[in-house]
């Protein structure tokens, strides 16, 4: 395939995530209105269960048979691709029944682990909305294997498609079985909720009929790819297999990051803040796993995406040894992170509670919660690119290692914080826990390229000094707005603080970066309108 192809094939496939990943964080500011906290609480509850089963489920499916699918049809073995096609079918369709079967058949033992007896959703309403998600693992596991097919064969559009149509039917359901049950036929809650993760199985079908279109639509093509097969390597199912395995471990582990530090809450929160005598516990779960995390994953995603475009390069350049070059684009990409995240994740903790109220309703417990929870997401984001800087080098089981730290200290911290501090307990020991991880992955950077991380220190210690700046600035801002504009009035002044401090902030942030050459150091070779053509001594 030539190069462009290949460049059209993967914006077609970012863009296909991206407009996905957008849809899914779109839509829970209609959901909050429907259900408001206690139906987030009870969405969160199955949805992080059916997110740790699924990756298990998966496996990392999707990326291991592109790269396994991509490697034998370069050696033009077009056969062996299609064997692990047709076996995998067959496996992933098992694995789905299974995984289906598991979550279905435990829900009810779940149920009383995740709540106390007395909370204000029962555990038949808990079993409901955990069984009425199962569903989807029936579908899911076989539509990752179809993905990972044709992304194999650099055919990026069916996925794309496919991502998009899964997420619109999936939502469009969601809204509408959820606003037909709340306000038509004033239906219970937990049945709303229940019709809501429902809709996980919903956008599996849509999903699903859309890469089965794109099969028969180019079967014919594959077809022939076949009849050009050398036939000169017959592989057994266990090499096979064994191959995937090693390709897929990596992918499973930084996919279920966040998805594991929720499940440790799941399981363990709502006990430890009865133990302790707080209230509105399923409250604050629904605040920190489902709402906060929403809000705080929108910088994140932008942030990494730029971030993550740099590392083929990395790659490239550690395959060939050059060294030289190899340090100088992982620096780059370090600080290109570290620049567009930190502001972004001080700004949203500075703005909890004008930004929880722009975006749902003004609630101080969520405006509260959001301000301690936005900073974790800076070292989530730094794990997240160090996880695929050690997948380009080829340690990724550092990755593995670094992962299981992290889940040990959250395990180990969550109850004397959470029975000391309250629900921000939680959030201190995920961000421990994040941050122990990050440093795992550092030191493996470090110890298998030798990366000095000299000048990135430097340059993140300018930032922060930019930060500083940025905070005074609007703090000064929040102080003026507050006497005329409160944003606890309704969403238009909240959105009116916002948009006013977020542009004070950035304002000043930009300033600072482009008087000091950070931003011509940064991005002048993409923006060449930054690069400033005076004498100054660079940093």
């Amino acid at each position: 395939m030539s190069t462009s192809n290949i460049l059209r094939g993967t914006f077609i496939l970012t863009l296909g995530t991206m407009l996905s990943r957008v849809l899914g964080l779109v839509y829970i500011f209609p959901f909050y209105t429907l259900v408001g906290k206690s139906g987030g609480e009870l969405y969160t509850y199955a949805y992080v269960l059916y997110s740790v089963v699924l990756s298990v489920a998966t496996m990392g499916v999707p990326l291991a048979v592109s790269k396994f699918v991509a490697k034998y049809n370069a050696l033009e073995e077009y056969a062996v691709g299609r064997k692990l096609f047709r076996s995998g079918i067959l496996l992933m369709s098992i694995t789905g029944v299974v995984s289906f079967l598991v979550l279905y058949l435990l829900a009810p033992v779940f149920s009383p682990m995740i709540i106390n007896e007395g909370s204000k959703h029962s555990y038949d309403d808990i079993t409901l909305v955990i069984r009425m998600v199962s569903f989807a693992l029936l579908l899911v596991p076989v539509m990752s294997l179809i993905r990972g097919f044709f992304q194999g064969h650099e055919s990026m559009g069916p996925t794309a498609v496919s991502q998009v149509v899964e997420q619109l039917a999936r939502i469009i359901f969601l809204l509408g079985s959820v606003y037909i049950i709340m306000k038509v036929t004033k239906g219970s809650l937990p049945t709303a909720i229940g019709y809501a993760t429902f809709g996980a199985f919903i956008g599996a079908v849509a999903g699903l009929a859309i890469l089965i279109w794109y099969w028969f639509s180019r079967k014919k093509h594959l077809d022939t790819l076949l009849e050009k097969d050398k036939g000169t390597m017959d592989i057994s199912y266990k090499e096979m297999y064994k191959e995937i395995v090693l390709y897929a471990a990596p992918f499973v582990f930084v996919g279920l990051a966040m998805p594991l530090y929720q499940l440790v809450d799941t399981f363990s929160f709502n006990k430890i803040m009865a133990m302790a005598g707080y209230a509105n516990s399923g409250d604050a779960f629904a605040i920190i796993n489902n709402y906060g995390q929403k809000l705080v994953m929108i910088p994140i995603t932008l942030a990494t995406a730029f971030a993550l475009s740099l590392l083929p390069a990395i790659t490239r350049s550690f395959i060939s040894n050059d060294q030289d070059v190899l340090h100088r684009q992982m620096s780059k990409t370090f600080q290109i992170l570290l620049y567009l995240t930190l502001p972004a994740c001080i700004g949203l903790s500075i703005l909890g509670g004008p930004a929880y109220a722009a975006f749902y309703s003004y609630d101080e417990l969520g405006g509260y919660l959001l301000t301690w929870y936005a900073p974790t997401a800076i070292p989530l984001a730094i794990f997240t690119v160090t996880a695929s800087v050690l997948q380009g080098i080829n340690r990724q089981k550092y990755t593995v290692y670094g992962l299981a730290l992290g889940i040990g200290l959250k395990l180990v911290l969550n109850f004397p914080l959470i029975y000391l501090m309250g629900a921000e307990g939680s959030i201190v020991a995920t961000g421990i826990g994040y941050t122990a991880s990050v440093v795992m992955n550092l030191w493996a950077i470090k110890k298998y390229t030798g990366f000095d991380y000299s000048i990135v220190f430097r340059r993140t210690m300018l930032m922060a000094i930019f930060n500083i700046a940025m905070i005074v600035g609007v703090f000064i801002v929040l102080q003026l707005l507050e006497g005329f504009i409160p944003y606890s009035d309704g969403r238009l002044q909240a959105i009116i603080v916002i948009f006013i401090s977020a542009a004070v902030g950035a304002g000043i942030y930009f300033f600072l970066s482009y008087r000091s050459n950070l931003l011509m150091y940064l991005f002048g070779n993409r923006f060449p309108f930054l690069n400033r053509k005076t004498g100054e001594r660079g940093l």
